[in-house]
């Protein structure tokens, strides 16, 4: 298995509590805690806070997958909530590949919480934007 990406780089991932826990080019995993911070009334993780989630775990699973010197950008992305997430509990996210283009991925993140019940589904297209020549 690859080593795990170092998102310290990425302060916002860090502000959610964003921990990976496993990482490759088929498949990333993460874990969130859902503190009050993060909910809304009453105390349940925000759908922000959710699609935030998602498209940072989406975003490591693109750069595992491109060549030296591209980035990426988020270009969509689509949300279905499905079931809350309470304070206390840990929000997981797993993130499969739909499509692994040279200009575009799309990336399926499926979100459960702690007793394991899918609370959102989200759909998320990523464009892989090459180096600048010279």
């Amino acid at each position: 298995m690859n080593p795990m990406p170092d998102i310290s780089g990425l302060p916002f991932a860090g502000l959610l509590g964003i921990e990976i826990r496993e990482a490759t080019p088929d498949r990333v995993v993460a874990a969130m805690g859902v503190r009050k911070e993060l909910c809304t009334v009453p105390d349940i993780l925000h759908g922000g806070a959710i699609m935030s989630f998602a498209d940072t775990v989406g975003a490591v699973a693109t750069v595992l997958n491109l060549k030296d010197g591209a980035v990426t950008t988020t270009v969509e992305s689509k949300t279905n909530f499905l079931a809350p997430v309470p304070i206390g509990d840990t929000a997981i996210a797993v993130c499969e590949p739909f499509h692994r283009g040279g200009r575009l991925m799309v990336w399926q993140t499926r979100i459960t919480r702690g007793d394991g019940r899918l609370c959102a589904v989200v759909t998320q297209s990523q464009m892989v934007l090459e180096p600048k020549k010279g």
